[in-house]
């Protein structure tokens, strides 16, 4: 199971991943909040890289992983408690004027990410807006103890034909670590109606 991996590889994952430049990506999630404060559910927090920046920003942050160790560590690293839970039991309603979701629904089947966005489409306020990244691909795959449901644009479209967001957005970029360039991340961008 992936919590399992972040457990024991707490610490090479945060120094891997806590310097990583998102800014690109901020930028274009930032641009389609309807609100320029408000709360920010961090979702899958890992580091807390993502959830560091929005405090600096402004928002409010909730910030929420499964993995116990590297939630104490984020939790050192952003000056707030990070909640250890599933996603997969989020249970929210009109609360959040964004969900970001940076690499971590692509640790559930494709089932499951099914189900988590519709309960991220609850946890929502109208005009909310969703931003979530999967490795680009057609094939899921597991990796050393850890499962990668993986997408393109075609494939997560018609996962989420059924789903009530209104609008969405799609663009594909690389991996922003250093000597992981050349790998492809599909990012979504969903807006609740």
């Amino acid at each position: 199971m992936s919590v399992k991996f972040y457990n024991d590889n707490a610490d090479d994952f945060f120094n891997n991943t806590v310097n990583a430049d998102m800014s690109a990506t901020y930028k274009i999630f930032e641009e389609k909040l309807s609100e320029k404060t408000g709360g920010i559910l961090d979702l899958g927090c890992g580091s807390g890289r993502d959830a560091k920046h929005f405090l600096d920003e402004g928002f409010t942050v909730t910030a929420l992983d499964l993995s116990p160790v590297l939630a104490e560590k984020a939790s050192e690293f952003i000056g707030q408690k990070v909640i250890v839970a599933d996603m997969k039991d989020l249970d929210f309603q009109d609360r959040f004027i964004g969900i970001w979701a940076c690499a971590s629904l692509l640790h559930l089947r494709e089932d499951e990410v099914l189900e988590t966005l519709k309960r991220c489409h609850k946890a929502l306020k109208k005009d909310g807006v969703i931003y979530a990244s999967f490795k680009y691909g057609e094939s899921n795959y597991e990796k050393d103890g850890r499962s990668f449901t993986c997408f393109t644009k075609d494939k997560f479209l018609d996962l989420i034909k059924d789903l009530e967001f209104c609008c969405y957005e799609t663009f594909e970029t690389g991996d922003v670590r250093p000597g992981r360039e050349k790998e492809r991340w599909l990012n979504i961008i969903l807006k609740k109606g």
